[in-house]
């Protein structure tokens, strides 16, 4: 009976060592891999502005036509987007061709929008240049709109600096927001997508980025500065 225990004894040793060296083989890859000053202090090789650098930059010129784009440039708006997609395309991205969301987005879903605290200052800034201020979108046009309303609202525009805002429209192959920016003769025009830039650029106006927010339901995040366009400093907010 003894050499019996002895020998269920050793048989559970033998389990247990076993079993210890099966758990640390199988020990999961650490949580915190660390990092190092290199690669914090990594930046990307894209040309940074300020909103200051901007204002100094137009210094001694006349009062101008400015353009900003309106989604995820001077409204984080990505609220009634979401709610868009959720009651009429959950799966897809059609509800952007439904036009009863447009209805809805353009006539008070703004009100869940945020505005951006870059927008805040850059039109402060072109307001007390004196500056005629465009806003120029991709949304679809409904018959009737209160962004217009809601962004002079928001932003503190004098009715003498503001403009209905225009909506372009989105159409495959077109860049819809260049014969807008041509007809209003927009010298300076801001946006988040390349789209925004292209457009500047084939008028000849200056193309100023602002950073989409990283939490945007517009995806992916488009690669800012990779036009070689100034891209202004902490405005994802």
């Amino acid at each position: 009976m003894r050499k019996i225990t002895l020998a269920l004894s050793a048989a559970c040793l033998l389990f247990s060592l076993n079993s210890a060296v099966g758990a640390r083989a199988s020990a999961p890859t650490p949580v915190y891999t660390g990092t190092t000053a290199a690669i914090l202090a990594e930046q990307a090789p894209i040309h940074w502005v300020s909103v200051a650098q901007i204002e100094n930059s137009l210094m001694g010129r006349a009062p101008m036509a400015v353009g900003f784009d309106i989604d995820d440039t001077v409204l984080f708006s990505s609220p009634g987007f979401w709610r868009g997609k959720k009651t009429w395309s959950p799966d897809s991205e059609e509800y952007l061709k439904n036009p009863e969301f447009w209805e809805k987005m353009n006539n008070g879903w703004d009100e869940f929008s945020i505005p951006k605290e870059v927008g805040r200052a850059l039109i402060a800034m072109h307001v007390k240049r004196g500056d005629s201020i465009y806003f120029v979108t991709g949304r679809s046009q409904t018959k009737t709109e209160t962004v217009s309303k809601t962004l002079q609202g928001d932003f503190s525009i004098p009715a003498a600096n503001m403009n209905p805002v225009i909506f372009a429209g989105d159409k495959h192959g077109q860049n819809t927001k260049t014969q807008w920016l041509e007809q209003k003769n927009i010298k300076v025009f801001y946006g988040d997508s390349d789209n925004d830039i292209s457009a500047a650029r084939e008028v000849g106006a200056r193309g100023i980025r602002v950073l989409r927010a990283s939490n945007s339901t517009y995806r992916p995040l488009p690669m800012a500065g990779s036009f070689g366009e100034e891209v202004i400093v902490n405005s994802e907010y």
